[in-house]
């Protein structure tokens, strides 16, 4: 009898190692954990990451075996992954993959496990790759916000990351140790206790729900119970992702569901480092070629804030409309992520970015929200065109009203991802910039540089709960 895709997902998670695989993979491996620290710590201080904190206590307890970001307290693995999750999540600058993101759902887990038992960077790094070309297959196989027919917008009713549940239960099991066998019951499990994809709903009302588009704290821990189910000898619905008419691609609501992309040249064709995307800006990765744009135009004709009469961004058609991104009331931190406008008025006033880009004396500057509402946003007139040619280009155009005329520029891809121009990949020289812009004055500087060494070079790391244990807040 020929294996279900489930089986064979889990003989490819079970069996990776990082000795076979190629020197890309490993690399962007290394960076995304780099990038996710960063993030998670960064975070420490928003009420996203507070709150996080301590519902991670309130649901592990203190005193385990994992370790919580920032605070240096210990917790179960479930408490520490929750807690961990949240953190990541908080400033909305983590890394981008398909399915959207990815790094908060599936790598506090494994940073949990790893440290639990005591697993080495090498070993961290082979579940990190298995997390994240499983999530990009998903992704990849089902519909998505930017999906696109004969040039036009294809939106489907039900989107969202609940599909990054699969990823984060196979690194998280490969860690724990459960075999082939043990690790398909797992993803069984995962694939009928995920939670729900209710991302359409977040788009189309305002406020947003603080908890965002998917609550990373609550998939980490849906990947961590099936990881505990699969393990003490629960058994799985192996057929779950077969079973188009009854089974995950029906019941989770995806419009398209292309399954030979979840096995194809599996193991051997790795196709997440590719698509893999980082976060120059805390703020929604829509509006990260139009913030390039504008800084790029203030910066060139030192354009003062007080002599911007008018800034117009034409950019994805897709979000430009949508309430969560147009809406201009700001009660909360977390409104800032989302509000483009904002985003904009902050860059315009030149604050480096980092996690003080939410702070809350930045998000309620009042020069900040009267320059707000001098912004205008309209849909790039290729967009459509564009992005059914090439999924990852993002053309941009950024025009500022000032001194009496107009200032303007145009690109098709943001910074932090690979593509046609060069000059978009972020290296490891600027991640680890990134690195120390959020951390700073949350870890002293010998320990940042420690930090980044150590995880640009995991494979020669025997313990990674070393490297978690480097992650403690040591100064207000």
């Amino acid at each position: 009898m020929s294996q279900t895709i489930i089986e064979r997902l889990a003989g490819f998670s079970a069996a990776t190692d990082v000795a076979r695989l190629p020197a890309e993979v490993i690399e962007e491996c290394k960076r995304d954990v780099l990038d996710t620290l960063g993030c998670a710590l960064a975070g420490i201080d928003h009420p996203k990451g507070r709150i996080g904190i301590e519902a991670g206590k309130r649901l592990g307890g203190t005193g385990g075996t994992a370790t919580i970001i920032g605070s240096g307290e210990k917790s179960t693995p479930h408490g520490a992954a929750f807690a961990n999750g949240e953190l990541a999540n908080a400033l909305d600058a983590d890394s981008v993959l398909l399915p959207g993101h990815v790094s908060p759902y599936v790598l506090p887990g494994a940073f949990a496990m790893a440290e639990a038992q005591q697993r080495s960077g090498r070993e961290l790094i082979a579940a990190v790759a298995v997390s994240h070309e499983i999530s990009y297959r998903l992704g990849a196989a089902m519909s998505g916000y930017r999906d696109t027919q004969d040039g036009k917008p294809s939106q489907s009713s039900v989107v969202g990351y609940s599909s990054t549940v699969f990823g984060a239960t196979a690194s998280a099991g490969k860690l724990r140790g459960l075999d082939a066998e043990k690790l398909a019951n797992a993803l069984g499990i995962a694939a009928a206790t995920a939670p729900v994809n209710s991302q359409r709903a977040w788009f189309m009302h305002a406020p947003t729900a603080t908890i965002k588009y998917q609550m990373a704290g609550a998939l980490t821990n849906a990947a961590l119970s099936a990881v505990d189910m699969g393990d003490l000898g629960h058994r799985g619905d192996l057929l779950l992702l077969d079973d188009e008419e009854h089974g995950y691609p029906r019941y989770v609501g995806t419009a398209r569901w292309s399954p030979e992309l979840l096995t194809a040249g599996l193991g051997e064709d790795w196709r997440f480092p590719a698509f893999q995307m980082y976060k120059p800006y805390p703020h929604c990765r829509v509006m990260h070629a139009p913030l390039d744009l504008l800084i790029d135009l203030v910066a060139r004709h030192d354009i003062k804030v007080e002599e911007i009469e008018g800034i117009t961004s034409y950019g994805e058609g897709w979000a430009y409309e949508l309430p969560c991104f147009t809406n201009r009331k700001i009660l909360l931190q977390h409104d800032a992520q989302f509000c483009f406008a904002h985003g904009l008025a902050v860059a315009a006033h030149r604050i480096p970015p980092g996690r003080q880009w939410q702070d809350e004396a930045v998000v309620f500057n009042p020069s900040v929200m009267a320059l707000m509402n001098k912004v205008q946003l309209k849909t790039h007139p290729t967009y459509f065109q564009s992005i059914s040619a090439d999924i990852l280009s993002r053309p941009s155009r950024l025009e500022i009203q000032a001194r009496g005329q107009t200032f303007a520029a145009e690109k098709g891809f943001p910074k932090g991802m690979r593509s046609s121009d060069p000059s978009t990949y972020m290296t490891n020289d600027e991640l680890a910039a990134k690195f120390r812009a959020f951390v700073d004055g949350l870890l002293p500087a010998t320990t940042i540089e420690q930090v980044i060494d150590s995880v640009l070079n995991l494979e020669r790391v025997e313990d990674f709960g070393a490297v978690m244990r480097l992650m403690v807040r040591t100064s207000a």
